[in-house]
């Protein structure tokens, strides 16, 4: 059976050491390929469109133009390119906003090499289970009052089975883990999942998870 073939990886950040140390872990990975660097925003979107990128490892603090801005520009023009934001600091609002652009996530700066290549794997796997630890700063960042709601899509445009895995994608199982709970095949899963990323403008599961924490569809069978 033929190799997969590894991620393209674009890497972007204004500090050179910070560009090497994630060249470094990157490198003796057969499952990514860097295809290159950038250190601003501006340029960033430049080589996506030369380069194609399949990730792009997107620092958010940068000038003139920050990765979150960058994130959305890329992603409005590319939008199957998949953004990973680099960050010194769990900022959950950061978080927030770049999932709303479209990132699938976030990897700290400072975390652990063999830790920060799991969790960039783990992003980069649609199957994945999403980190607890995100999902535990998404519920902080959406602990409001009730009457706080803002416009966006509404959990009433899901059916009951699509809330209730929506539900078990914000506890971080997969969808084989959710067709063995539900006794359905995983096939049937991954339709539903179709399904209810269109109905919700959302592009990946940790999307969705942000959705759910928002909107109260973390308990199992609630609708």
């Amino acid at each position: 059976m033929p190799d997969l073939m590894p991620f393209r990886v674009l890497i972007v950040d204004d500090h050179p050491l910070a560009r090497k140390a994630i060249q470094s872990m990157l490198a003796p990975c057969a499952d990514f390929f860097i295809v290159g660097e950038a250190s601003t925003g501006e340029d960033a979107i430049r080589l996506c469109g030369e380069l194609a990128p399949d990730v792009v490892l997107m620092d958010i603090h940068m000038s003139p133009m920050d990765g979150l801005k960058a994130t959305r520009h890329i992603k409005q023009a590319y939008g199957g390119i998949r953004i990973v934001m680099l960050t010194v600091s769990d900022d959950v609002a950061d978080l927030f906003t770049a999932l709303q652009f479209g990132a699938q996530g976030y990897l700290l700066k400072n975390m652990d090499p063999d830790e920060w290549l799991s969790y960039l794997r783990a992003l980069l796997d649609d199957n994945s289970e999403v980190a607890r630890g995100m999902a535990d700063k998404l519920f902080e960042r959406f602990r409001s009052p009730v009457g706080a709601q803002t416009e966006g899509p509404s959990p009433h445009m899901l059916t009951s089975r699509e809330q209730e895995i929506t539900a078990y994608v914000a506890q971080g199982d997969n969808n084989r883990v959710i067709a063995e709970k539900l006794l359905i095949s995983e096939h049937t899963v991954k339709n539903h999942m179709k399904n209810i990323l269109v109905k919700l403008s959302l592009e990946n599961r940790v999307q969705l998870t942000a959705f759910a924490i928002k909107h109260g569809l973390t308990r199992k069978g609630q609708n």
